[in-house]
């Protein structure tokens, strides 16, 4: 997370695909795709804060 954080305050954008929720909650950023995997996925669930994911009951992340 601290060389993400290096990144970012060098002017660099990250793109990250990442399930751990420890790296999540330092996004600017979320978006969460589900709800679950192959044809019963790839849905934008929510796109916002990781904060307010919480308030998407479709989210797992949010849940989680």
């Amino acid at each position: 997370i601290v060389l993400f954080n290096q990144l970012v305050d060098n002017g660099n954008t990250l793109i990250i695909i990442e399930h751990d929720l420890a790296v999540i909650s330092q996004a600017d950023w979320l978006i969460d795709l589900g709800p679950d995997a192959g044809v019963y996925g790839g849905r934008i669930l929510y796109s916002g804060t990781p904060r307010d994911s919480m308030r998407v009951p479709a989210s797992k992340t949010g849940t989680a």
